[in-house]
């Protein structure tokens, strides 16, 4: 009995392998805050279920027997959009990305394709995620998802001539909600932008070079997975390597990234505040920061950091927000300049490169 308290969270579980649906089941129950709905072996079933059992979130695998989880996805956002939650291999990096694209709000990497109780693994960020669930406002992902496919084909190349202003770098942090997030933002600035972009995304190991390839191609910047050593340059935007944090060094008078292995002991990876924080040492006043949609904590730090050291900070405002954690910490301790929802962010950012006269 959960008693008079608040209402826990009801998820449905959905994956053809009843080793996977059992793991997933007994992961989620050891939490008093959450209700397992139920469970369904497909697509098909999982669609009769959603009806039958009206969950508050969804678990869902994508590669299933009669109705994969793609379809459920495109049904699901048409007549019933729910907080979908992928639990995906390793080997389906560029499938995960299409189901965010169709309105998935994260995911969470099997340790194994097999049947394993490695599987037991996930269970802290399955908790995390889930219970994260209740501040998510799906309107706001369905609306960032939809403009993305908008701006794909207005994307501006250049600007005219920028001024010369004294930014030598943007920084931008995001978690839940991101990716979408990250595209509407670099889909939006042109190929001549005069600063380098760094970017930190909470994202695991090995799915951040397919998320750089996909963002490029709806961006005029050059956008790409850091590389250790790589120099930071004008109209180039970096994203930290999922697992790994992003950090910047002088040598020989340019500019690198060094990329650092991440431990047992890191909340979040990769840290948005340790990429900061280099950022505001290395150029000071002339650092941006923006922080975008997730839940937690990081780059509350980082932002604090860059604002004491004189640069310029931006956190997104709840009206846009997928959820509204991240920036919230930020504008909470005063460390945001300007709170501005997600569509205005880009001409804020280019607003900064313009003469004032």
């Amino acid at each position: 009995m959960h008693g008079k308290g608040p209402k826990p969270i009801r998820v449905l579980i959905i994956d053809d392998s009843a080793f996977n649906r059992q793991t997933i089941k007994r992961m989620l129950e050891k939490s008093s805050a959450i209700e397992v709905a139920g469970v369904a072996v497909d697509g098909y079933d999982g669609m009769k279920k959603v009806m039958k059992l009206k969950p508050d979130v969804i678990t869902l695998d994508l590669e299933m027997p009669r109705v994969d989880g793609f379809t459920l996805l495109r049904w699901l956002m048409e007549e019933n959009p729910l907080p979908v939650i992928i639990v995906s291999s390793h080997g389906e990096k560029s499938t995960v990305f299409k189901a965010l694209e169709l309105g998935a709000v994260d995911f969470i990497v099997k340790p194994t394709k097999s049947a394993s109780k490695e599987l037991e693994s996930i269970e802290s960020d399955l908790l995390r995620k889930v219970l994260s669930i209740t501040s998510l406002n799906m309107d706001k992902l369905r609306k960032n998802i939809s403009w993305i496919g908008y701006k794909d084909a207005v994307m501006p190349e250049s600007h005219g001539r920028f001024e010369d202003e004294d930014i030598e770098i943007v920084t931008i942090g995001a978690s839940t909600g991101g990716p979408a997030a990250l595209q509407v933002v670099l889909s939006m600035l042109p190929g001549n932008f005069p600063s380098p972009i760094l970017i930190s995304q909470h994202m695991p190991y090995g799915f951040t070079r397919q998320f750089a390839s996909r963002i490029n191609k709806v961006s005029a910047l050059t956008v790409k997975e850091a590389e250790h050593g790589e120099a930071v340059e004008t109209g180039k935007a970096l994203i930290c390597p999922g697992g790994h944090h992003m950090i910047l060094n002088r040598t020989r008078g340019e500019t690198v990234v060094t990329i650092k292995n991440s431990t047992e002991d890191d909340i979040y990876i990769p840290s948005i505040d340790m990429m900061m924080m280099s950022a505001a040492e290395t150029f000071g006043a002339k650092t941006i920061g923006i922080v975008l949609t997730g839940m937690g904590s990081d780059g509350k730090a980082g932002m604090k950091e860059i604002k004491r050291r004189g640069g310029f900070t931006i956190a997104e405002s709840e009206k846009s927000a997928v959820i509204f954690g991240m920036p919230n910490e930020v504008i909470s301790i005063g460390a945001a300049d300007m709170i501005a929802p997600l569509q205005q962010i880009p001409a804020e950012i280019l607003k900064r490169f313009k003469s004032q006269e």
